[in-house]
């Protein structure tokens, strides 16, 4: 009959009469804009409330866009109700806080009420409503449970002309009729008139049709002529009449409307409307062309969270692990937060100053820090606390992971670390009894000596050779039977051992070719004796510690030393999940080790490296380690760190408070009060210190020198003085027997009168014959 047909509600149906027009916004454009939200908040599972079968078409774009994924969504179906808590209860079981509520307005108000009240209103849970018309559901109980409500709206009631239209409209309708419109609502607070998205579309369709037909009539005559619904006649302005709507382009009270050439609304704007303490307020805009545009700044939604914040007591689960949190030490029994202390009380305690909220501390149950069970995918620990908000905070020595990033929200690492290794210190070495040769290698004494005796060897050839070397032994006769040279084979070796001692001798070359011999020599023994002399104090006053391991590699290479890290901790996943080929064959060690190597806790692991005494070592974050030899003078580090990472406050997924509180870690450790907290806990607190004070003493008394260094000296020395004497007697035996030969005397009396004149000391001189 070609009458056209104007639709104001959801219209599921592609296909359609070509006299159809729809104000109501595309299916397929809105689901989108559904799926551009989610995507901007980043949301990894979710799970969708419907109540119709066409809530799920609604939806279809939504299910396309997540597609299959390690996250998977869930899909549930509202109910006849009115009892709808058993549903919530199952979505609240399964742990997931992103909900998606497709269902009637009337039933929205149920719904939420029913989550509040088995507990799902909580900080942590996001609610996306589909309905168009949130903004007219009394949401006076949820403005201060600190739940993410958000929804979208076509109709801003904030804008003038839809005030105006709003109040002209309930005006006219009490004026003549003595009632308000159905839809229309005056508020308590500015009179502003809420109005239903059908209502107003109702509206901008009667506004759009008096237009159509005002601009049909003004370019031809319009024929009115009744018609029958059994007669084959059209009406003959009825396409004109549906085309001039299509090319419309007019703004109402739903925003802009234009349609396309088949008469859907695919292009409009929706308001992103959230609830806060003042109710629904727009944080943005959402168009087909540029999708989800939000609004609200940085800085409002930093104030919002902090105030929020203020005043809320928020439940911090902790691990006994020190410096980190230790119960205190007290003759009296302490209880709440006043039984623990350490660095994270400590920093909990300033970020809440910053931030204004209270805190309670609750000890995680299983003493476990969190770790994901790959079979069953539940994890343990503190973890688990914070995923089944029983904790709203985690703060410990909890290392940002990979798998735990995926489970919970971290802050910015408020302490940056790396995998080290814990071992005992190595035994010092009592210092060699000829420690003084070991400036030089045993390469350079050879070298050295062979060098020594080169050189005498060519000063005596060169001396023989050279007629410059030749002298007359007795000067006041010039001509001399025979001539000497006094550069004989035990002179050169003098010679060439007084220039290395730089002692020198009574003799000195004549010879232009000895003298170069004894110049390069000199220099040589400057050289050799400078680079001694200053390796010397070193050697001397260094003592020697010898350590069987020095890196990760030396642990890998052998099999002697046990080794071990806390069992399902970080650092063993580190192992565990590497892809080096040294890791991967440290964690096969570690895996196969019987009895095995895995400690329950630091504590533990710190002890059997002090029972072990050298066969034991713990590999642990470099901040335990660094606390603990603090403290325990007999470990060290061994090595430098094996991966970097950081310490976190922990979170439930989606928490509000995180953009807060590492906003408050950033300032702490700007304004330097992190150092100083490390710095109290670690140096000061709990006997810090201790081995500080043992290191500066071996440091003071280090450029002492003992016999021990200095033995080998005197052990020379009296050697020296010994083979002297046992020459001496050679000589003085050598030199009787001679005399004896020539004198033909007895050796015995010979050497008697030898002892008669050497007796006195006093007598500086000696017969040439000793005979009678």
């Amino acid at each position: 009959m070609e009458i056209p047909h104007l639709e104001t509600r959801w219209d599921f149906r592609l296909r359609r009469e070509s006299c159809l027009v729809n104000l109501y916004p595309h299916p397929r454009a809105i689901s989108k804009a559904y799926v551009d939200l989610v995507k901007a908040w980043g949301w990894k599972s979710f799970t969708i409330i419907y109540e119709t079968n066409e809530g799920l078409v609604r939806l279809q774009e939504l299910l396309k866009a997540h597609g299959p994924s390690e996250f998977p969504i869930a899909v549930r179906q509202l109910g006849e109700g009115p009892d709808y808590r058993p549903l919530l209860k199952q979505i609240k079981n399964s742990a997931e806080s992103h909900v998606v509520l497709d269902c009637s307005t009337e039933k929205i108000y149920d719904v939420l009420k029913q989550a509040q009240q088995i507990g799902m209103m909580s900080d942590y849970h996001s609610y996306l409503i589909t309905s168009l018309d949130l903004h007219t559901v009394d949401l006076e109980e949820f403005k201060y449970g600190g739940t993410n409500i958000t929804a979208f709206r076509l109709v801003d009631p904030d804008r003038a002309d839809v005030i105006k239209v709003m109040r002209d409209w309930a005006y006219g309708s009490e004026t003549r009729f003595g009632r308000k419109p159905e839809g229309a609502q005056l508020t308590r607070k500015d009179n502003a008139t809420f109005v239903k998205t059908e209502t107003a579309l109702m509206y901008d369709a009667v506004h759009l049709f008096a237009k159509a037909l005002h601009d049909l009539d003004s370019s031809q005559r319009i024929d009115i002529k009744p018609l029958n619904c059994d007669s084959a006649d059209t009406w003959p302005h009825g396409y004109s009449l549906i085309n001039y709507m299509k090319v419309v382009e007019m703004r109402g009270l739903t925003g802009v409307i234009k349609f396309d050439n088949q008469g859907f609304r695919s292009s409009f704007v929706l308001d992103i409307v959230e609830l806060g303490r003042e109710g629904l307020k727009a944080i943005g805009t959402w168009n087909s062309t540029q999708g989800v545009n939000f609004t609200r700044t940085f800085g409002e939604t930093y104030t919002q969270i902090v105030e929020s914040l203020h005043n809320k007591t928020l439940v911090v689960t902790l691990i006994l692990s020190s410096p980190y949190c230790m119960r205190k030490d007290s003759s009296e029994q302490l209880s709440g937060n006043d039984q623990f202390e350490g660095y994270a009380i400590d920093l909990i305690e300033e970020i809440s100053k910053i931030l204004g909220f209270n805190y309670t501390f609750k000890l995680v149950p299983d003493g476990r820090y969190g770790s994901l069970n790959r079979e069953t995918k539940e994890w343990d620990g503190m973890v688990r606390e914070l995923l089944e908000q029983r904790a709203d905070l985690a703060i410990a020595d909890l290392t940002i992971t990979y798998d735990r990033e995926q489970a919970v929200d971290f802050t910015m690492p408020f302490m940056n670390l790396g995998i080290s290794i814990l071992y005992r210190k190595p035994i010092k070495q009592p210092p060699n009894l000829f420690s003084f040769l070991s400036p030089l290698s045993l390469d350079v004494w050879i070298y050295m000596a062979t060098a020594y005796l080169g050189v005498s060897v060519l000063l005596f050839i060169l001396a023989r050779f050279t007629p410059y070397e030749w002298q007359n032994p007795h000067p006041c006769n010039p001509s001399p039977d025979h001539l000497e040279n006094q550069f004989t084979l035990l002179n050169c070796l003098w010679f060439a051992i007084g220039s290395l001692m730089q002692q020198g001798c009574d003799f000195l070359p004549k010879a232009v070719s000895t003298r170069m011999v004894a110049g390069m020599w000199w220099f040589f023994t400057l050289i050799m004796i400078s680079s001694y002399t200053a390796n010397l104090a070193a050697f001397l006053t260094v003592e020697r510690m010898d350590s069987p391991i020095e890196s990760a590699e030396d642990l890998a290479k052998q099999t002697k030393i046990k080794y071990g890290a806390l069992r399902g901790g970080s650092t063993a996943a580190f192992f565990r999940d590497s892809n080096f080929s040294t890791y991967q064959r440290m964690w096969s060690f570690m895996e196969s080790a019987r009895p095995s190597v895995f400690a329950a806790s630091n504590t533990e692991g710190v002890e059997r490296v002090v029972r072990g005494k050298g066969s034991y070592a713990f590999l642990m974050e470099s901040t335990s380690i660094e606390y603990v030899i603090e403290r325990n003078c007999e470990l060290t580090q061994v090595g430098g760190l094996l991966d970097s990472k950081g310490y976190g406050i922990a979170m439930p997924p989606n928490s509000p408070y995180r953009t807060a509180i590492s906003g408050a870690v950033l300032k702490l450790q700007e304004e330097g009060k992190l150092h100083i907290l490390k710095t109290r806990w670690w140096k000061e607190k709990r006997g810090g210190g201790s081995c500080r004070d043992d290191t500066s003493k071996s440091s003071s008394a280090a450029n002492e020198l003992g016999l021990a260094n200095v033995g080998g000296v005197f052990v020379v020395l009296l050697g020296g003085m010994g083979v002297a004497c046992v020459i001496a007697v050679a000589e003085f035996v050598w030199k009787s027997r001679k005399v004896a030969v020539e004198e033909r005397v007895r050796l015995s009396h010979n050497s008697n009168n030898h002892l008669e004149h050497r007796q006195s000391l006093s007598q500086l001189g000696t017969p040439v014959s000793y005979t009678s």
